[in-house]
């Protein structure tokens, strides 16, 4: 938890200065960045691989659990959020199949699932790639929380990693109370 706080906190400290302005980015923050990148795709596919399929449909019921989504859709949640997002860092319309950020639903199985997160991936490696000394703005996803409409592809790459690790803690809950070890702890 104490590493996830300090990745959270670099990562914004990273952003302030150029979440609604065209501002400069280093190299070196670059490479920051495509290391932390490269951490919580790895803890989110890895989670997401470790869940086996027959558990993809299971949803935590103890408690105060009523309507939560279960493993399967807390992947698709944040494989179709990844998609949103990476397009609008892409300057391109959001993918019909991500829905309301549900991802499509015809999609169920597990394969099906994790081949759709890792594509996810794929498309916020390109959004990556395309950050550049300018660090131009570029126009936010209808479900970014940067209002004004406008966020550089730096901002939105760091909020696709922010919202990457709040499912992945979820995701990591939901393997231990079906007494699996998370891969990053094992």
């Amino acid at each position: 938890m104490k590493k996830t706080f300090w990745i959270v906190l670099y990562m914004l400290l990273l952003g302030t200065n150029s979440l609604f302005a065209q501002s400069r980015i280093g190299n070196q923050d670059k490479q920051a960045l495509e290391i932390l990148f490269g951490l919580i795709e790895k803890n989110v596919v890895s989670t997401a691989e470790a869940m086996p399929a027959d558990k993809y449909s299971f949803a935590p019921t103890n408690g105060e659990f009523k309507g939560v989504r279960t493993f399967g859709e807390q992947v698709k949640h944040s494989a179709a959020t990844n998609y949103i997002l990476a397009a609008a860092a892409l300057g391109q319309d959001p993918p019909a199949d991500a829905g309301d950020e549900t991802g499509p639903d015809s999609m169920y199985t597990k394969a099906d699932i994790v081949n759709y997160l890792k594509g996810s991936f794929s498309q916020l490696h390109k959004a990556l790639d395309l950050i550049d000394q300018e660090n131009p703005v570029v126009k936010t996803s209808p479900i970014s929380p940067l209002q004004n409409g406008t966020a550089t592809r730096l901002a939105l790459i760091m909020e696709s990693v922010v919202h990457a690790y709040d499912h992945y803690g979820q995701m990591v809950e939901y393997l231990r109370m079906n007494g699996i070890v998370p891969p990053a702890s094992r």
